[in-house]
């Protein structure tokens, strides 16, 4: 069995990503988290699986992945082992149920959508609920579907959520879809690759949604309620925003692409954020009144062979996280191999083919409680 917990090596120097940190947040050190490459069943990484979501689920993990993926890994659940990062035996495809065959996103969720996150319903663990992102290539909709949901307030064609049922055939349904609407306010601006990219569940069914950037190039945490009637109707979802003290950057790109949910020993709420590009870990404080803390990460590779110089493990150029799940005090991330910068990684021989075929890491670390003082 191959150990996951990372470890902490020491204090925080130079902020590693481009742009640099605001000097409200409170950064005093540099965590050091080991990766291990998720195994197929053969024994083979997995291939080019473009990870865009990781949540609890059951004993172990789920995943799920966007459209740039291999078609194998599309329009797909998968579980994976906390023990050995291996791959389940038996994976969830998706179909669209017959109730939505003449849903005005019928055409759209069926023809490869780019999906995004993922989280369990927290009152039954047979429901998912995922969002959709870039939509610039989908056909349009018919005149009278783009009537009714005009006005997104960010994309022409609205972010979609969707929700999933888990059958006992082991087949995922597409039972219900709803479109996410922004007011004008929210300043949201039509970035159809920068949209929402993480979802969790707090108290009371609150689902947060976590967005790349606005019109100002800032990340940003909206809520919707979810109550027993949500899924009644079919027309837009309006989120809520809310008091969060979170960071804001001068220039550059700092979006933030997973989070999930953390409830400290004494009650207190927080979210758990990645930022794929600045390779940080944001804790956010739910309740408004702390700023957020910004952890540097330094991300490393095993070596499966290990060989002269090349032991154990590599340090990363750039891991990509779009993935955070909590497990107890765990911290489970999964990255999305960023095409355009993965061979940047490569260093020892032994792992050129994995990056070679975009192949996930599954890395962990503990929760501190210095993170929420």
């Amino acid at each position: 069995m191959r150990t996951f917990l990372g470890g902490i090596i020491g204090m925080c120097g130079l902020f590693v990503s481009c742009g640099k940190i605001p000097e409200t947040a409170t950064v005093d050190q540099t965590l050091q988290v080991n990766g291990h490459w998720i195994m197929e069943q053969n024994g083979q990484v997995m291939r080019n699986p473009q990870s865009s979501g990781l949540v609890k689920w059951r004993d172990g993990l789920m995943t799920l992945s966007d459209r740039s993926a291999d078609p194998e890994q599309r329009l797909r659940l998968r579980t994976i082992s906390k023990d050995d990062a291996l791959l389940g035996a038996i994976d969830f495809p998706m179909i669209l149920s017959e109730e939505l065959q003449s849903s005005c996103f019928a055409a759209y969720i069926t023809d490869n959508p780019d999906l995004e996150a993922l989280t369990v319903d927290p009152e039954d663990d047979r429901i998912f609920y995922v969002v959709t992102e870039d939509a610039s290539y989908a056909d349009p909709m018919s005149e009278a579907c783009q009537q009714k949901y005009l006005d997104s307030g960010s994309t022409n064609y609205p972010t979609l959520l969707v929700r999933l049922e888990l059958q006992t055939n082991n087949i995922v349904l597409i039972t219900h879809i709803r479109p996410i609407q922004f007011s004008a306010s929210m300043q949201i601006g039509d970035f159809p690759n920068d949209g929402v990219e993480a979802l969790a569940f707090g108290q009371d069914r609150t689902l947060y949604l976590g967005i790349e950037k606005d019109s100002n190039k800032q990340a940003r945490i909206f809520s919707l309620q979810m109550n027993n009637e949500f899924w009644h109707s079919d027309e837009y979802a309006a989120v809520k925003t809310f008091a969060l003290k979170l960071p804001t950057f001068e220039s550059g790109n700092h979006p933030i692409n997973g989070m999930d949910y953390y409830q400290t020993p004494d009650n207190r709420e927080f979210l758990l954020v990645a930022a794929r590009n600045d390779e940080t870990l944001w804790v956010v404080d739910l309740s408004g009144q702390k700023e957020t803390v910004i952890l540097p990460v330094d991300f490393f590779a095993e070596i499966q062979t290990s060989s002269e110089g090349c032991e154990n493990y590599e340090a990363m150029d750039n891991a990509s996280i779009e993935g955070v799940a909590v497990v107890d005090e765990t911290l489970w991330l999964i990255n999305d191999p960023w095409k355009a910068v993965y061979l940047n990684n490569v260093k020892c021989s032994q792992n050129r083919e994995n990056y070679q075929m975009f192949a996930p890491l599954l890395f962990s670390l503990p929760i501190q409680s210095k993170w929420f003082d």
